[in-house]
C-alpha cells in the first residue's frame, strides 16, 4: 500500500453526492472482493423500525469488485471527520468499520476506511429480489429522507462520475413503476 499516512475513504453510495466533510482530493477508485447492493435494512436514515428502508452496502463476495469514490479529507480534520462518520453511519451497528485496500484510477493502490455490512447483523437482507427492493424503496421514508432519494441521487453521482451502475438504474425504473402504479405490485423488466 502506499498513500498508507493519508486518510481516505471508500465511497459507494451516499457518501459520494453527501460526504459531510470538506474533501481534499477525490478519485475513482475499485474494491476487489465486495459487492454493492441493496442489502442492509435502514431503520433510521432511509425508513423506521416499523417501515424499514434499504441502503446501500458492501457484503464480501468472491469474484465481485465494487466502483466507487476515494475521498481524502484534510489531515488536520481526520479525527473530527471519522467521529462524524462513526456517528452517522454505525448509528445502528450494522456496518463494520474496515480498512481496505483500493485501486485508483491512476493505478496508485491505497488503504482506505470503508463502512461494511456485518453479515450477521439482524439487519443484512441479501435474499430479497429486485420487485420487493423497488417496492419498499418507493415508499420508505426516515430520517433523512425518502429511499427514493437516496437511490436517485446514488444513480446520478454514479453516472456523473463516469460509473453507471445498470443494475441501480434498473432499479430506479422500478422504483417509478411502483409509485406511478399505485396498488399494482412492482414487475420485473
Amino acid at each position: 500500500m502506499t498513500q498508507a499516512s493519508k486518510f481516505w475513504i471508500f465511497a459507494y453510495g451516499s457518501l459520494l453526492w453527501n460526504a459531510g466533510f470538506e474533501i481534499a482530493e477525490q478519485q475513482c477508485a475499485t474494491l476487489e472482493g465486495y459487492e454493492r447492493s441493496f442489502c442492509m435494512w435502514s431503520i433510521h436514515h432511509r425508513g423506521t423500525a416499523t417501515r424499514p428502508g434499504l441502503v446501500l452496502a458492501l457484503a464480501k463476495k468472491t469474484g465481485f469488485r465494487c466502483a466507487g469514490m476515494a475521498l481524502r479529507c484534510h489531515s488536520a480534520q481526520s479525527q473530527e471527520v471519522m467521529q462524524a462518520l462513526r456517528e452517522r453511519e454505525l448509528v445502528s451497528s450494522a456496518y463494520i468499520e474496515m480498512v481496505v485496500p483500493l485501486t485508483l484510477a491512476d493505478g496508485r493502490s491505497i488503504a482506505a476506511t470503508a463502512f461494511v455490512v456485518d453479515q450477521t447483523h439482524r439487519q443484512y437482507c441479501p435474499d430479497l429480489t429486485l420487485d420487493e427492493q423497488a417496492e419498499i424503496i418507493a415508499h420508505a421514508t426516515g430520517g433523512r429522507g425518502t429511499n427514493r432519494d437516496y437511490l436517485e441521487e446514488t444513480v446520478a453521482r454514479l453516472n456523473e462520475i463516469g460509473i453507471p451502475d445498470t443494475g441501480l438504474a434498473s432499479l430506479v425504473r422500478r422504483v417509478r413503476d411502483c409509485i406511478s402504479m399505485p396498488g399494482r405490485a412492482c414487475q420485473a423488466e
